[in-house]
């Protein structure tokens, strides 16, 4: 038997009773088609929230875009009855191919996340021919989805970072579930106060939970910390990349003073084009293949007495035992004290300070480089959009692609 377009879209939409379609409208100016849905049962339905037999009240018209079938853009049509219900007053059924308050069918939204995992925006709504805040709607509503289908559970070992949400100094506060890889949330700024609220939101016996805490020695992030974590001084350490990264700017300000008092003593310098190089981690890198280098570390440059000084602090991270691990870094502190180079003397004061946070991550083997690839991934986001106009749109960006969400639409009926 020859099947009718009504057959074929009822097949096409899985439309089942009491929901039948009707009519199938083809305007080909227009290239669109639009499938008339019905509910075929008349006076008595159920109500949605509740599932008690209700009255029908009323039909409300409703349209929904679908995927394009034969390159026509589908709209399904429907007067989707609203019932009475004793309880719950007027409320609208729910129709088995949309979810509530979506202007597109749930098979249309899940391509358009498919899309959207892979580039902007203005990309899937340039593809799909919908405006920008429509593409950006099915991305809120995959995200609320998301969260409200996340099941809230206990955190062990948390990093906390933060990543500029604009060029002028605006930034979030980002905290990763370290164990999943996933963003747990995003935070509006990166003040003590807004950290210390978050925290404070949770159960008591999640923030009991927790072992360890990642950071970058951050004043405001130490302190929220404090104030709601147990035994939060065993359990915040200081992340070993960003104390690297506190090594190797001093380094760099040493070698830069060095190489402009260079050229005006004699008019030229050793260390000209070698900025770099005393920035590489020694550890991932074959110093045979760098010989010239190696020979301008045995020289007497105050340059090459701080970047000793870095190398062995990037050796200090492989202890197990806190006695042991105290006894090195003292003896390093001790070094810098007697360098006599400004720069890594205040580094050093620095260390001095956060030292046990630095001794705990050493103990606990413990580091940021999931927030710092996470990190590397907003980046992505942020140059695939070409930034972003608010912190609610960064917020929801970073939660689609990193919040480990479950984002498709669920398929549910009457």
């Amino acid at each position: 038997a020859v099947m009718n377009d009504i057959e074929l879209y009822q097949n096409i939409l899985g439309v089942m009773p009491p929901w039948i379609v009707t009519s199938v409208q083809l305007d080909l100016k227009a290239k669109t088609v639009t499938v008339h849905v019905e509910y075929g049962q008349d006076g008595m339905s159920r109500c949605p929230i509740c599932n008690s037999e209700a009255p029908v009240y009323d039909h409300q018209i409703r349209r929904w875009r679908h995927l394009d079938t034969c390159q026509m853009t589908t709209i399904i049509e429907c007067s989707v009855p609203r019932v009475t219900c004793g309880t719950h007053k007027t409320k609208q059924l729910q129709v088995p191919w949309a979810e509530s308050n979506s202007h597109f069918t749930m098979l249309f939204e899940a391509l358009a996340i498919d899309w959207l995992k892979k580039t902007s925006i203005s990309g899937v709504a340039e593809l799909l021919s919908l405006s920008w805040d429509e593409a950006a709607g099915i991305q809120e509503r995959a995200v609320k989805r998301g969260l409200s289908r996340r099941e809230e559970k206990p955190l062990t070992n948390v990093a906390i970072d933060e990543t500029s949400f604009q060029k002028r100094h605006e930034y979030v506060t980002v905290i990763n579930d370290k164990d999943s890889g996933n963003v747990v949330d995003v935070l509006d700024d990166r003040k003590s106060e807004t950290l210390e609220t978050w925290l404070k939101q949770r159960p008591k016996e999640h923030l009991a939970s927790i072992e360890t805490v990642s950071m970058d020695m951050w004043d405001p992030f130490i302190k929220a910390v404090m104030l709601t974590v147990p035994n939060a001084q065993d359990v915040i350490c200081f992340d070993r990349f960003h104390v690297a990264q506190h090594f190797c700017k001093a380094v760099d300000k040493v070698r830069a003073q060095e190489h402009r008092a260079l050229l005006i003593g004699t008019g030229e310098s050793v260390l000209k084009g070698t900025k770099f190089k005393w920035l590489a981690n020694s550890s991932r890198t074959d110093n045979r293949s760098r010989r010239d280098f190696m020979e301008l570390t045995r020289l007497t440059l105050k340059t090459a007495r701080a970047w000793a000084i870095k190398e062995i602090a990037s050796e200090l991270w492989n202890f197990s035992y806190r006695g042991a691990a105290l006894k090195a870094w003292d003896h390093l502190l001790r070094r810098i004290c007697r360098c006599r180079l400004e720069p890594v003397i205040k580094v050093g004061r620095m260390i001095k300070h956060y030292l046990w946070g630095i001794l705990n991550a050493v103990v606990a083997h413990v580091s940021n480089a999931v927030a710092e690839a996470r990190n590397g991934r907003i980046q992505w986001i942020k140059k695939m959009a070409c930034g972003f106009r608010n912190r609610k749109r960064f917020r929801m960006a970073i939660l689609f692609h990193l919040g480990g969400l479950d984002l498709m639409p669920g398929m549910s009926g009457n």
